[in-house]
């Protein structure tokens, strides 16, 4: 870098310890600007070029034809920025409280501080609804690209630097294993890859005592984006600002290390608070969630650890710590590299070993994660570590290329890291030509910058010999000339060997990156769920639900379609969700009526059964039979068939007095208990004699399995009769209740199980006629007193009852934490609920009935948030004031110099 330059920077960032209160010379000055604007814009743009390239490389959509839509993506987030889009444009039928579409009713609110809450999320707009999946991919690319802009941006500020390799380091932190082996899948986690570098750029601000008002701005947005990850970010920023403290030089007092941390504490607090309307919606929303079974964290085999340093390597039971061979060999020269001062080489070498240590413990396994281990990917946090050592390498760096001795250990470690970490099964068949490409091209770019400096010295020392001679003549001329204009300083030119060097250094880094990035978009395509592209089968769906919705009259259900969170994608109102918040009352509630569920509870799922469309009024039910296989590098077809059935409105009106549900009653007794009518014929002795069950039911009624746990095939004997398969896997996956076929004439049950494994246990009372004679009375009986009007809001239902109307009116929607309902002109009040449904109390005066709903935590969170707002703006104040006092006392120290 050109001498003038650093000094610019170094008057910028005052060196070891960057900055002071005071304005500093240089701030606005060409030598700034360059590396404050360049090096973030560069990483950006490589890193959207490398996570393109890679991209291509695994044939992966938009750049191939396979689908990237894998696990939670394809079954989650996918649905959720369909819905997000459909909303912002006003084409739901919810609004940001209430998601009429998903669990019959669900708390939206809670899912967009959850999933969608972040600025970035808005570009979905910006696509038409059959690219849904471009629009996510962009976002995804847009916030990884950001994170390494970001990076970047710190890197340059931190210390003075070739912005170049700022920028490679910042795109080595944006496309980190972490992020490609899991924030690339889960886009609602990049908001903390971008959180981290921003927070730690707030803390510097603190330290400081800069841009206090900017600087909780900053910390809001990032809880407001995605809090789960900017708790993590949190934690590691507040590891940066230990470090800095304690290794700044200017100014390192005790009283100046304290009111720099205090200054960061209120713009973490204050942050935090103006976020507290929407954090606070998600935090009461996983009290009231269905609880996932309890994880016990366990550490990672050390083979394992050390080998997720390496390219190409993926899974979820070891932390994902590739940030690059070059990167890594950088950062493991710092605690050798003695042209880096003493305090800082063991203060950042002491955070890089205590957080990576802090991953395998599980005390602060737990801290990093609010307290609870999380079921899945237990390294959530792993990108915090990628940060930190991606600060070391530059730290290390940017004075210059460290001695060959730092280079030497460096090597020593990375080598003594790969041998160690052969024998892991994490290593992939390109994990080893990657790594050793990489390191020999980092190498190369080490001797090639060797070489430049020993070149610039002796060139520098000549130079230094002819200004001596120069001086000389100067002085000895200076009597003979009038004044002149001082000579300016000339900028040396790169050299050859350090763009050669510089341009060996990302090759390597963006080469190991891109093999890393195809590598594992292959492993995980082969390894775990996936869903397919959406196209034709999504399209047929949603026209035939756009064509049948009759909301609020009664509900549509799109049935299955592939993907998962069915409605979100295409439109209706049933009983599909995938939530972090699914209500433990929604979950609980349809699984006890025979639905099954995936995510262990989190993720019911639609069930095609005539008295459960009753209950929930669906009256309109999509059947889809798909025309081809479903295959990863295809847009599946389907024939849709729309069947139109009656059923009770929304709002029905049942007896006061109702039997509650026992332990062991089955989901066919829960239907009748809901329904207030006996539809089903249960046998009383229902024989199981090896693979076969037998009973006795009503000639022309409909045969019924409910078999929760169950996984195989079952099969009604007799001619004409199908397998019907049974996918439960508890306490995962539980299998919703299935039709058989019908009962013959001689009234004769005779059903065929084909287990998967033996032992399978089933329910005491599996089998369940149907009499539909029984059920259409009971829809008729419901009807008749039913509302004779219902209207919908975005977040409210009103219902018109008959006169006269007793007992109570029960609206067809989970009651979840968060309704209010009032019959007549009766104050609102906390609904009450009648078998887990959301119900009014009745007098038979009372000819309407009102429902509305407010996330829970709503007022709270206003409140602080309003409370934030305001310590803002009295810090705005204060800040004004003392400015005004500092810019006033050079005048009045001079005013009483000349009065005195």
């Amino acid at each position: 870098m050109p001498p003038a330059a650093e000094t610019v920077l170094d008057e910028v960032d005052g060196g070891e310890g960057a900055g002071s209160s005071r304005r500093r010379p240089g701030l606005r000055s060409r030598g700034w600007l360059v590396p404050a604007v360049a090096a973030p814009l560069s990483a950006a743009l490589f890193t959207a070029v490398l996570l393109g390239l890679a991209t291509a490389l695994s044939r992966t959509y938009p750049f191939g034809p396979v689908t990237r839509n894998i696990v939670d993506l394809g079954q989650q987030y996918l649905p959720y920025h369909a819905y997000w889009r459909a909303l912002l444009l006003g084409e739901t039928h919810g609004d940001a409280f209430l998601n009429w579409n998903s669990g019959f009713g669900s708390n939206f609110l809670g899912d967009i501080g959850t999933y969608l809450s972040s600025p970035f999320d808005l570009l979905v707009v910006a696509f038409p609804a059959d690219r849904i999946e471009l629009a996510l991919y962009v976002v995804t690319a847009a916030k990884i690209s950001a994170a390494g802009g970001a990076a970047a941006l710190l890197l340059v500020r931190l210390r003075p630097g070739p912005w170049p390799v700022a920028a490679a380091l910042g795109t080595a932190y944006a496309l980190s294993g972490w992020t490609l082996n899991h924030g690339a899948t889960v886009p609602m986690w990049l908001d903390g890859l971008l959180a981290f570098p921003l927070l730690c750029l707030v803390a510097e601000w603190a330290r400081t005592g800069r841009r206090p008002l900017l600087g909780p701005v900053v910390v809001a947005l990032a809880w407001i984006s995605n809090f789960y990850t900017a708790y993590m970010a949190t934690l590691g920023a507040a590891v940066f600002l230990v470090v800095r403290l304690l290794t700044a030089e200017e100014g390192a007092t005790a009283r100046r290390r304290i009111a720099g941390a205090l200054r960061a504490a209120r713009s973490v607090l204050i942050g935090i608070g103006l976020a507290a309307p929407l954090v606070v919606v998600v935090f009461l929303g996983t009290k009231v969630a269905d609880p996932t079974p309890v994880t016990t964290f366990a550490p990672a085999a050390p083979t394992d650890f050390l080998a997720r340093f390496l390219p190409a390597t993926a899974g979820v039971t070891s932390p994902a710590l590739f940030i690059g061979t070059p990167a890594l060999a950088l950062a493991l020269t710092l605690p050798f590299n003695r042209a880096v001062a003493p305090r800082v080489r063991a203060g950042w070498t002491a955070a890089v070993v205590l957080v990576t240590f802090s991953l395998q413990w599980e005390p602060t396994h737990l801290l990093w994660h609010a307290g609870a281990s999380p079921n899945g990917n237990p390294y959530r946090q792993t990108f915090v570590l990628s940060g930190l050592l991606l600060i070391a390498a530059w730290l290390s760096v940017a004075r210059g290329v460290p001695r060959p001795a730092a280079l030497l250990a460096s090597g020593s470690l990375l080598g003594a890291l790969a041998w160690a970490a052969r024998g892991s099964v994490e290593i992939d068949d390109w994990t080893f030509p990657a790594f050793l490409a990489a390191a020999a091209l980092t190498l190369a770019a080490a001797l090639l910058a060797r070489q430049d400096i020993r070149r610039r010295t002796a060139d520098a020392d000549r130079n230094a010999a002819d200004d001596r001679r120069n001086t000389a003549d100067d002085r000895r001329n200076a009597g003979r000339a009038g004044p002149g204009l001082p000579a300016l300083p000339a900028l040396p030119a790169l050299s050859f060997l350090s763009v050669l060097a510089v341009v060996l250094f990302v090759a390597a880094q963006a080469g190991e990156t891109v093999v890393t990035g195809k590598r594992i978009e292959e492993q995980q395509r082969s390894e775990v769920a996936w869903s397919p592209r959406t196209g034709p089968w999504h399209a047929s769906a949603a026209r035939e639900v756009a064509r049948a919705d009759a909301w609020p009259r009664h509900r549509t259900d799109p049935g299955e379609v592939p993907g998962g969170n069915d409605v979100l994608l295409v439109g209706g109102q049933g009983a599909d969700y995938y939530s972090s918040l699914t209500a433990e009352v929604t979950s609980s509630t349809l699984t006890s009526l025979g639905f099954g569920h995936y995510a262990k509870g989190r993720h019911p799922v639609t069930l095609d059964n005539p008295v459960t469309d009753v209950l929930f009024s669906i009256g309109t039910r999509l059947r889809s039979e798909p025309t081809e296989p479903v295959r990863q590098d295809a847009r599946p077809r389907a024939e849709v068939t729309v069947a139109t059935t009656p059923v009770p409105p929304l709002v029905t009106v049942r007896p006061r007095a109702a039997r509650a549900p026992r332990p062991g009653d089955s989901a066919f007794v829960r239907q009748e208990l809901l329904l207030g009518s006996s539809v089903y014929e249960l046998p009383r002795d229902t024989r199981r004699t090896g693979r076969t069950l037998t009973a006795r039911c009503p000639a022309g009624s409909e045969v019924w399995l409910w078999a929760p746990a169950y996984k195989g095939s079952a099969r009604l004997a007799g001619e004409g009769t199908s397998a019907v398969d049974f996918d439960g896997r508890p306490p995962a996956v539980t299998a919703p209740m299935r039709a058989l076929g019908t009962v013959p004439a001689s009234g004769e049950v005779s059903v065929d199980l084909l287990p998967e494994k033996a032992g399978t246990k089933l329910p005491r009372q599996p089998v369940g006629c149907l009499v539909r004679a029984r059920l259409d009375a009971a829809v008729r009986q419901l009807t008749a007193t039913g509302a004779t009007r219902v209207s919908a809001g975005g977040h409210s239902v009103t219902a018109e009852l008959p006169p006269g109307s007793t007992g109570v009116a029960v609206l067809a929607a989970p009651r979840i934490s968060g309704w209010q309902c009032a019959a007549g002109d009766a104050e609102p009040a906390p609904a009450r609920a009648y078998q887990g449904l959301v119900a009014v109390p009745l007098d038979g005066r009372a000819t309407t009935v009102n429902c509305s709903f407010r996330p829970p935590g709503l007022r709270l969170g206003g409140a602080v948030g309003a409370a934030a707002l305001l310590a803002l703006a009295a810090t705005a104040g204060f800040h004004r004031r003392r400015q005004e006092f500092t810019r006033s006392a050079p005048a009045d120290r001079s005013a009483g110099k000349v009065d005195g």
